[in-house]
C-alpha cells in the first residue's frame, strides 16, 4: 500500500521529489539537530492521486490522524483543545521552489473555544484574537473561496475607524470583532459557516493546498520556469510557533549571502511582533536583520551559527525563514536561495575559491540564460514609469531612440548621429538596413522567431515583437496605444528583456561583461567570476562553437567572442542594397549573354565579401551556404508593382518597360508557398551559372588570401537537399569550378562540400547523402517547420500562446529543440550519416545553436559543433562546457 505521510524525522534533502523541497529541507534541518518545530509532510504522490481522481486518496486520512496523534503526544496538547491548544500551519512545498504561488493556512485548530484557551495560556489576549482572525481570513479565502479583497476591505475599514496606521494599532476587542465580521462575511459569500472542528479544518486545509497546484498563478509560474505540470505539491503540517506574541517575538527572512550580488555577509529582514506571512506580504516596514542582534542577541547569535552551518552543509547560498517566540529561535524553512545572474556567477566563483565546491560544481550553478542577461545593457528600473505597451521579449537588452517608421528614415537619422527605434507592423528583408541602423526594433506582429526577432538577435539588437496593443500607421508615421499617439521622432525606451516599451529616455546601465568579451577588460569582481566560468567551460567542453556571420565585421566580433569558425555564412545578405539591381538584371536576363554579364558583375563583389570574412577568420573554418531564398525575394513586392503600374495607367502615363518587365517576372515566379518551392539546391540546379558564380567567388577569395600569406579554410554548403542526386550534381559542378580556378591561378583550392540537413527526408536518408557530403549541418529552423508543418512566420501569433496555455507546448519548438520529433530526426541522421562515412563532421546552424537547453541536446546527440549568432557565442561556449560535466544527461537543470 502506498505511504503518503512522513514525519520530519524520517526524511532528508535527497527526498525532494517525494517530500517537496520544503519538506525535504525541514527534514534535513531536523536531522542536523536545528530547532525545527515538529511536524510531518504529506507527499507529492498524495497530491497527484487527489488531482487525478478529485477525491482524497484511500488511507490518507488515517495516516494524517496517526501522525497528528504523535505530535499531540510529544507536545502534551491536542489539536484545538479548549485550554492551551496545539495549533498547526499547513503549507505547500513543491519539488521546485514556487514562492507565493500556492496556498498557506496558519493557526489551524483555533475556534470559538480554543481562542479563549490560547489567550489564557499565552497571557496575551490580543495575540490570541490576532491569530484567530488570521486563520479565518486565510481559511475563508484559500479553502472556502471567498474573495481575499473582501477581507482586506473589512480590515481597512476597521483601521480607518480606529485611526490605526497598521494592524498593531488594533486591540484585542477590535480583533475579536473582526473575527465575527470575517465569519459573517464567509456565511454571506458561501452559505456555510467557518468550521469549528479542528479536524475538519486540517483535512480541508490539506486538500486546498493540493488544489492550489492548479491555480492560474501557479500554472503561469510553472510555464515561465519550465516546471512540469505533473509533479504536484507536498503539504507540510507543522506545529505553530508564534512571532506575534508581542515585542519579544517576531519573524524574519535571512540569506547567507546577498542574493542580488552574491557577496558574503548576512542579509535579511526582521519584523517584530509578526508572523512570517507578514514579512513576505510587506504589510509593515521591516527592520534590517542586524537589528535582531540588538533586540535578541542570543537568538541572533544562534541564527548566525545556524546560517553558517547550513551554508557549509548545503555548500550554497541558503534562504532561511525563522521565528523568534519570546526570545527563542525556531527555524521554519531553508532552501537553496534564488539569485540574480550576477549573484550566481559571483557566488559560484567565491564558493569554489573557498573550497566549498569544485570548479565543475561552480560551472553547473551558472547558466547561459544568466550570462545573456549580464551581457546586455539594462535600464535603471527605479527611474521608469508604467510601460506604454507590452510585447514578446524577442532579443534582450535595453535601448533608447527616436521612433521611426521606415528603413530609409532610420538610416538617414542614424547617419546624422541620431539613435532610433525602428517601428514596423512586421519586418521584411528590405528592412535590414534600418534594423542595422536602429538601436532597437519594435513590431506590432510576430513572435520570438519572426524575421525581426531572428535578425535582431543575430545582430545583438534589442527587439520587442508582437506588441499587439499598438497600431502602426506607417503612412502617418506614428503608432497609437489606446488614446496615446506616438509620432515619429518621439523618444522611446525599449526593454528587450522584459518586453516593454516606455515613453522617454530611461537611463541605461552599461554591461561590464559585454566589455570583457569585446576587449578582454576585467572591470570588476563580476567580470572576474564570468571569466573564470568561461575558462573552465572552454576546458571542459567537447562541442565546438562557431558563429553565424555574413560580414567581415560580424566575423571579427564572433572571433573576439571566442568563436572557432563560421558555421553559417549566408550569401543572400550579400545580394541586398545596391547589388539588388544586379540581381534584378540576372533574373530579367533574356539571353545567356545578359545573364552572364549580370553574374560577372556580381562576382567581384562576392569575392571581396568572402575575402574579408576569410581574413577575419584566418586559420578557422568558414562554412559558406550557397544561395538559399527564392529569387523573387530580391524583386519588388508584387502588389506594390501592380499598384505602381495601375497608377501610371490611370494618369495616362505609359508604364516604364522596366516595371512591366519586373511585374512579369514576379508573376512568373509567384509561388503559393515559396518556402517549399524553388529555392536552395533547386534554384542552383535550374538557374544557369548561379552556383558557378558563387563557387568561383569563394575559390578566388581563397586564392587571394593564400597569396597574401593567409590560411583560408572555406567550406561550401548546399542548402535544402532532399535527395543524394541533388547533392551529387551540385558537388560535381562545384569541384569543376574549383579545379578550373586552381588551374588558372596555380594555387590548389580544396573546399570541402557538405550539405544542410533541414528536411525530414534528408534526415531519414542521411546514410546515402553522407556518401556525397564531407559534412552535415542541421538547419533546425527549417527542419522544425517541415517536421511540424508550421510556417514560422505565421503560427506564433496565430495559436502558439493558446498551445502554451493548454500545455501542448512547454516551450516553443522554434526556441528550444523538440527532442521527441525534430531531435529524433537529428539522432537518426547523426547515426546513419556516420555509419556511412565514419568521422563525418556534423554541426547545427539554426537558431537552436545558441539556445542553452538545445546545446545540451546537441552535445548528447554527438554533434561536433554548434553555430549561433556572434552575440550568443559566449552563451553557447558556457552551455557546451556545462553539458560536458560528469553526470550530465543532456537535459536542463530541471
Amino acid at each position: 500500500m502506498t505511504r503518503y505521510v512522513y514525519a520530519f524525522t524520517e526524511g532528508g534533502r535527497d527526498m525532494a521529489g517525494l517530500l517537496g523541497g520544503k519538506g525535504a529541507n525541514l527534514a534535513e534541518m531536523t536531522r542536523l539537530g536545528l530547532p525545527v518545530p515538529p511536524g510531518f509532510t504529506v507527499t507529492t504522490e498524495a497530491c497527484r492521486a487527489f488531482l487525478a481522481t478529485g477525491g482524497e486518496p484511500a488511507g490518507l486520512a488515517r495516516e494524517i490522524s496517526d501522525h497528528l496523534k504523535r505530535l499531540e503526544r510529544a507536545s502534551g496538547r491536542r489539536l484545538g483543545q479548549p485550554d492551551d491548544p496545539l495549533l498547526l500551519s499547513v503549507r505547500s512545498g513543491a519539488r521546485f521552489s514556487m514562492p507565493g504561488m500556492m496556498e498557506t493556512i496558519l493557526d489551524v485548530g483555533l475556534h470559538d473555544d480554543s481562542v479563549l484557551g490560547l489567550a489564557k495560556s499565552s497571557g496575551n489576549e490580543r495575540f490570541a484574537w490576532d491569530s484567530y482572525r488570521r486563520l479565518v481570513q486565510m481559511f475563508g479565502s484559500t479553502v472556502m473561496g471567498v474573495d481575499g479583497a473582501l477581507f482586506e476591505e473589512t480590515m481597512t475599514g476597521l483601521k480607518r475607524d480606529r485611526g490605526a496606521a497598521d494592524d498593531l494599532g488594533l486591540g484585542a476587542a477590535d480583533l475579536a470583532g473582526l473575527v465575527e465580521a470575517y465569519k459573517e462575511l464567509i456565511r454571506r459569500e458561501t452559505g456555510e459557516s467557518f468550521p469549528q472542528s479542528p479536524a475538519e479544518q486540517l483535512r480541508r486545509a490539506v486538500l486546498a493546498v493540493f488544489r492550489s497546484w492548479n491555480m492560474e498563478r501557479a500554472r503561469v509560474y510553472r510555464r515561465r520556469e519550465h516546471i512540469p505540470d505533473d509533479l504536484g505539491t507536498a503539504v507540510n503540517v507543522q506545529t505553530m510557533v508564534f512571532g506575534n506574541l508581542g515585542p519579544g517575538s517576531g519573524s524574519g527572512v535571512a540569506f547567507t549571502r546577498d542574493p542580488s550580488t552574491g557577496r558574503s555577509g548576512l542579509y535579511g529582514d526582521y519584523l517584530p511582533d509578526a508572523q512570517g506571512e507578514d514579512v513576505v506580504a510587506g504589510i509593515r516596514d521591516t527592520v534590517p536583520l542586524e537589528e535582531l542582534g540588538r533586540l535578541h542577541p542570543e537568538a541572533f547569535d544562534e541564527l548566525c551559527a545556524h546560517m553558517a552551518r547550513l551554508e557549509s552543509h548545503y555548500r550554497d547560498l541558503c534562504d532561511i525563514e525563522f521565528t523568534v517566540e519570546r526570545g527563542r529561535l525556531w527555524m521554519l524553512q531553508t532552501r537553496v536561495g534564488k539569485r540574480t545572474a550576477e549573484a550566481a556567477f559571483t557566488l559560484a566563483a567565491e564558493l569554489a575559491g573557498e573550497g566549498l565546491i569544485s570548479a565543475d560544481e561552480g560551472l553547473a550553478r551558472v547558466s547561459g540564460d544568466g550570462l545573456a542577461r549580464l551581457m546586455f545593457p539594462r535600464f535603471d528600473t527605479s527611474a521608469m514609469g508604467a510601460p506604454l505597451a507590452h510585447g514578446i521579449p524577442a532579443s534582450p537588452g535595453a535601448a533608447v531612440g527616436a521612433a521611426v517608421f521606415g528603413s530609409a528614415e532610420a538610416v538617414r537619422r542614424a547617419a546624422a548621429g541620431e539613435k532610433v527605434v525602428l517601428v514596423r507592423e512586421e519586418t521584411t528583408p528590405d528592412d535590414l538596413p534600418g534594423m542595422i541602423a536602429a538601436q532597437a526594433v519594435l513590431t506590432g506582429r510576430g513572435g520570438k522567431t519572426s524575421h525581426a526577432a531572428v535578425v535582431a538577435r543575430g545582430m545583438g539588437k534589442v527587439c520587442v515583437c508582437g506588441a499587439e496593443t499598438i497600431t502602426v500607421d506607417v503612412r502617418g508615421r506614428r503608432f497609437t496605444v489606446g488614446d496615446t499617439v506616438v509620432e515619429e521622432g518621439t523618444v522611446l525606451s525599449v526593454d528587450g528583456s522584459e518586453g516593454t516599451v516606455h515613453a522617454g529616455a530611461a537611463p541605461l546601465v552599461d554591461s561590464a561583461v559585454m566589455r570583457y568579451f569585446e576587449t578582454g577588460e576585467h572591470a570588476d569582481g563580476l567580470v572576474d567570476a564570468v571569466a573564470r566560468a568561461m575558462e573552465h567551460a572552454d576546458g571542459a567542453r567537447r562541442l565546438g562553437v562557431r558563429a553565424n556571420a555574413d560580414t567581415p565585421e560580424d566575423a571579427a566580433r564572433a572571433r573576439r567572442f571566442g568563436a572557432e569558425g563560421i558555421g553559417l555564412c549566408r550569401t543572400e545578405h550579400m545580394f541586398l542594397g545596391d547589388r539588388r539591381q544586379l540581381v534584378e538584371a540576372m533574373i530579367l536576363a533574356g539571353t545567356d549573354a545578359e545573364r552572364e554579364r549580370a553574374l560577372d558583375a556580381l562576382l567581384p563583389l562576392q569575392r571581396r565579401d568572402f575575402a574579408g570574412i576569410l581574413e577575419a577568420m584566418d586559420g578557422l573554418p568558414v562554412t559558406i551556404r550557397l544561395l538559399d531564398p527564392p529569387l523573387h525575394e530580391f524583386l519588388p513586392d508584387r502588389t506594390e508593382l501592380a499598384v505602381r503600374l495601375a497608377a501610371a495607367e490611370a494618369r495616362g502615363t505609359p508604364p516604364t518597360p522596366h516595371d512591366a518587365e519586373l511585374l512579369d517576372a514576379v508573376n512568373r515566379m509567384h509561388e503559393e508557398n515559396p518556402m517549399l518551392g524553388l529555392r536552395g539546391v533547386r534554384l542552383g540546379l535550374v538557374a544557369p551559372g548561379l552556383v558557378a558564380m558563387q563557387v568561383r567567388a569563394i575559390a578566388e577569395a581563397v586564392v587571394e588570401r593564400t597569396r597574401t600569406g593567409g590560411d583560408p579554410r572555406a567550406e561550401i554548403m548546399v542548402p535544402l537537399i532532399d535527395t543524394v542526386e541533388e547533392l551529387r550534381l551540385v558537388r560535381e559542378e562545384v569541384e569543376q569550378v574549383l579545379a578550373g580556378v586552381s588551374a588558372e591561378s596555380g594555387v590548389s583550392v580544396t573546399c570541402p562540400v557538405g550539405t544542410m540537413i533541414e528536411l525530414p527526408r534528408a534526415a531519414l536518408t542521411a546514410d546515402s547523402i553522407a556518401r556525397e557530403a564531407r559534412f552535415f549541418s542541421f538547419g533546425t529552423n527549417d527542419l522544425t517547420q517541415t517536421t511540424w508543418g508550421f510556417s514560422r512566420d505565421d503560427v506564433e501569433a496565430a495559436f502558439f500562446s493558446a498551445y502554451l496555455d493548454k500545455g501542448i507546448f512547454k516551450v516553443s519548438p522554434f526556441e528550444t529543440i523538440d527532442r521527441d520529433g525534430v531531435g529524433r530526426l537529428v539522432e537518426i541522421a547523426v547515426a546513419e550519416g556516420r555509419a556511412a562515412r565514419p568521422g563525418l563532421k556534423i554541426g547545427v546552424c539554426g537558431e537552436h545553436g545558441g539556445d542553452p537547453d538545445s546545446v545540451h541536446f546537441f552535445h548528447a546527440a554527438g554533434l561536433d559543433y554548434v553555430s549561433c549568432s556572434p552575440f550568443r557565442v559566449p552563451v553557447a561556449r558556457l552551455e557546451a562546457g556545462r553539458a560536458a560535466l560528469p553526470g550530465t544527461d543532456g537535459s536542463d537543470s530541471r
